[in-house]
């Protein structure tokens, strides 16, 4: 019981973070749980694909094999099954009709799937990794999250940009994946200086995308006024 607790506490609480966050018309619980269960239910395609691309690099080694686990094996990997259930999800939705609900379902899904992974390595390392990944994975996998559904919501609703939009809402994520997994892969130990400086940008980069959103929701009544200051975003 001690394991699932330390294990899900950071999820549960970034989740109810950022679904208190869309406050001006807030998504509907089962479809914040639906998306939730989706994403945990994304580990069972996850772990065999990564297992293939893991065996296709298999000749890679030092930093080149560091590099091929990080982007192509985790972060490529888990970030596509991540967005191809986000768009299957919520992309024709009717509940899908204010850009922050992008950020909110994307968020879900990642945590989802945050919470299964996290309970598999606390309960192989213990106490002290989940107590590490609470402040560290649980946050960058909300993070991915938040950028992909920033993205996906600027995609929905800003048609002419579409195209950009939705690659940004895959390459973007897998890009900030990749990396977060390469610097702990590397084992070079001064790369923890850069790693506490990349968690504390992804944290700022989480904040900002769901500010901007936020403030740009259709339901507010100053929403042309800020459209104007914020724009398209990027």
């Amino acid at each position: 019981m001690d394991i699932l607790i330390i294990s899900l506490a950071p999820v549960a609480v970034i989740a109810f973070y950022v679904w208190f966050r869309d406050k001006y018309e807030r998504e509907p619980l089962r479809m914040v749980l639906l998306a939730m269960l989706s994403g945990a239910l994304t580990v069972i395609p996850v772990i065999p694909v990564e297992g293939l691309i893991a065996s296709a690099g298999k000749s890679f080694e030092g930093i080149a094999g560091a590099a091929w686990h990080a982007f192509a094996v985790a972060g490529f990997t888990e970030e596509l099954f991540k967005f191809l259930v986000l768009f299957l999800l919520i992309w024709r939705s009717a509940e899908f009709n204010d850009k922050y609900d992008g950020i909110v379902y994307a968020t879900f899904i990642s945590l989802g799937f945050a919470g299964v992974e996290n309970v598999l390595y606390v309960t192989e390392s213990g106490y002290t990794t989940g107590i590490m990944r609470a402040v560290t994975a649980v946050p960058a996998h909300a993070i991915f999250g938040i950028t992909m559904g920033f993205y996906l919501g600027m995609a929905r609703f800003y048609p002419q940009k579409r195209s950009t939009f939705l690659f940004r809402a895959f390459w973007f994520p897998f890009l900030l994946h990749g990396i977060y997994d390469f610097i702990l892969m590397t084992g070079i130990e001064w790369l923890w200086i850069v790693f506490v400086g990349f968690v504390i940008y992804l944290y700022v980069l989480g904040h900002r995308k769901m500010k901007v959103l936020s403030v740009q929701s259709y339901y507010r009544t100053d929403y042309e006024l800020l459209n104007r200051k914020f724009g398209s975003g990027d």
